[in-house]
């Protein structure tokens, strides 16, 4: 059996696009050549220019590791962080109990 294909949507090719341009200049702020950065991260120099290029095939154990050369690896924790969408989800379907309304002294009196 072969591998399925990978089929993205327009959107999420343009966001691993931006990442992978992202990391790229992270490189080119440090000086760092492609082969420098490949090799400290273990990987082979086309699989840093496909990250730099945003492929989608390109392993997340690769990504990590050229974040982690490059000082970026915590960038990685701030992902879905604030989930804002998330927690209105789950406050929407939090249920509390109703109890009857209290009676005000006057009433209790009578």
């Amino acid at each position: 059996m072969g591998r399925n294909k990978i089929i993205l949507l327009p959107k999420s090719k343009r966001i691993l696009t931006d990442l992978g341009e992202n990391i790229r200049l992270a490189r080119l702020r440090r000086k760092l050549s492609a082969e420098q950065v490949a090799e400290r991260a273990n990987i082979s120099r086309p699989t840093l220019l496909s990250i730099e290029k945003g492929a989608a095939n390109t392993s997340m154990r690769a990504y990590l590791q050229v974040l982690f050369v490059l000082g970026l690896e915590k960038d990685l924790l701030k992902v879905a962080k604030d989930d804002t969408l998330g927690r209105k989800l789950q406050d929407i379907s939090i249920t509390t109990k109703t109890r009857a309304p209290k009676k005000n002294r006057d009433e209790q009196e009578k």
